[in-house]
C-alpha cells in the first residue's frame, strides 16, 4: 500500500481557533499536527495499557470531577466533533457550525459503565480516522476558514485544538488521575 504524500500544513495562527484554545494549542510541539496527533495516539495507547477496570472504575481525583474513563470518553467525543467540523470546513462547507456542552454529552454516555479495554478500541479507531482525514487533505484545505461555535476557524486551527486539548487533559490524567492508582 502506498503511503499517501501531505504537505505540512504549519502551526495555526491567532484567528485560526478559539481564543480559549491558545494554551492548549501553545502545547503542542512542532508545525505539523499529524505528527503530532500520531505521537499522542501512541502515547495515550501506552499510557492506559497497563490499566484494568478494577483498577480504574469510579477513579476521579476529587468529587465532583469526572471520572478516568468519562475523561477517554470526553476525549474521543471532542476529537469526533472536532475532526468533523474540520471535514465541513475542509470541504468549502460555509455554514455555521454548531457548539456542544461536553458536561452533557460526558452525562449521557455512560462510559463508566463500559469496559476499559472497549473505550481504548473506540479512541484507537477515532484518532486513526482522524489520522486519515488530516492525512488525505490537500495543501490549501487546511488554510480554509469556517464558523465553528461563534469563532473563525481554518482547518489546521481544529486540528492543532485537537492535539492540544488532548495534551492538557493528559497532563490531568497523569498528574491528579493516575498519581492515585497503586504501582
Amino acid at each position: 500500500m502506498t503511503k499517501p504524500v501531505r504537505a505540512s500544513m504549519g502551526r495555526p495562527r491567532p484567528g485560526e481557533y478559539a481564543d480559549y484554545a491558545q494554551p492548549d494549542i501553545e502545547r503542542v510541539e512542532g508545525d505539523d499536527a499529524i505528527a503530532a496527533l500520531a505521537r499522542q495516539r501512541d502515547a495515550v495507547l501506552a499510557l492506559f495499557a497497563p490499566l484494568v477496570d478494577d483498577g480504574v472504575r469510579g477513579l476521579t481525583y476529587a468529587p465532583g470531577k469526572w471520572t478516568l474513563k468519562e475523561v477517554l470518553g470526553h476525549l474521543v467525543d471532542d476529537e469526533r466533533i472536532f475532526a468533523y467540523r474540520a471535514l465541513c470546513v475542509a470541504r468549502g462547507d460555509t455554514r455555521p457550525l454548531a457548539g456542544f456542552d461536553e458536561t452533557t454529552y460526558v452525562a449521557g454516555a455512560s462510559f463508566e459503565e463500559r469496559p476499559l479495554d472497549c473505550l481504548v478500541t473506540e479512541y484507537r479507531a477515532v484518532r486513526e480516522a482522524t489520522l486519515a482525514l488530516f492525512t488525505g487533505l490537500a495543501p490549501e484545505a487546511w488554510l480554509r476558514r469556517g464558523t465553528v461555535n461563534g469563532y473563525e476557524a481554518s482547518v489546521r486551527g481544529l486540528a492543532f485544538h485537537i492535539a492540544g486539548h488532548e495534551l492538557r487533559h493528559l497532563e490531568a490524567l497523569r498528574e491528579k488521575y493516575l498519581a492515585l492508582t497503586p504501582s
